[in-house]
């Protein structure tokens, strides 16, 4: 692997990439996550039809702010076919340092997409970063590895995607988000090459120093100033 400063560079790139070509890009206290099993008993009926479906719109209209489909598949056009399936040539591949690292199907296939996770799990991917596959369906109580039940050898996901820029999205954005994924979005089958990466899954890149934390610091810090 290259030298630490490399990767690190390397790793900032591909940010600041993602966020300056929109169109090729595509992730307080924590929350719970609103799926229609826990939502209040008050909102059941049409009532809670009227807010689930609200929620989903929400989802669809942050997906489609934030860039997700230029990394994902589609751009901002979600009446493609396949929308949201995943890397489909090698110009959507991301090279960070010496690994490759693959936009995952984010449609809610069971087999291939993220079908299999729950509301939550998705949640705290776009919170944590931490990668669904290997973080239970639970609330995460902790922003720091090893307190809490935040894993002391975290699984992130792999860089570009922006989940240190969208953990600072408000709690009900990131649920409106997961919820559209789940529910708003048609399945596609599109098996995607698991990403390469360090053996410590990122956990030496995403640190506070480069970083920053989760809930960001009181305003102002040192660098700003209140408003004049």
């Amino acid at each position: 692997m290259n030298g630490m400063r490399s990767l690190s560079n390397q790793t900032r790139f591909g940010m600041v990439a993602l966020a300056t070509l929109a169109v090729t890009a595509c992730v307080g206290q924590a929350g719970t996550m609103a799926t229609r099993s826990d939502l209040p008993a008050s909102q059941g009926g049409k009532a809670g039809q009227a807010t689930q479906v609200q929620q989903v719109l929400q989802g669809r209209e942050l997906v489609l702010h934030h860039g997700c489909g230029g990394c994902h598949f589609g751009f901002a056009n979600p009446a493609v076919k396949g929308w949201l399936r995943g890397v489909q040539t090698k110009e959507q591949i991301f090279q960070i340092g010496p690994f490759k690292t693959y936009p995952r199907n984010i449609t809610p296939d069971n087999a291939t997409g993220i079908g299999r996770f729950s509301e939550r799990q998705i949640f705290n991917a776009l919170r944590y970063g931490l990668r669904p596959g290997e973080t239970p369906d639970v609330e995460i109580t902790s922003s720091t590895p090893g307190q809490g039940n935040f894993p002391a050898n975290p699984k992130y996901l792999a860089p570009p995607m922006p989940w240190p820029e969208y953990r600072h999205m408000a709690n009900e954005e990131l649920r409106a988000i997961a919820a559209y994924l789940k529910r708003g979005v048609r399945p596609v089958t599109n098996r995607v090459p698991d990403s390469e990466g360090p053996p410590d899954f990122w956990a030496s890149e995403y640190t506070p120093e480069k970083y920053g934390t989760y809930p960001a610091p009181p305003f102002p810090t040192a660098s700003e100033r209140p408003p004049q």
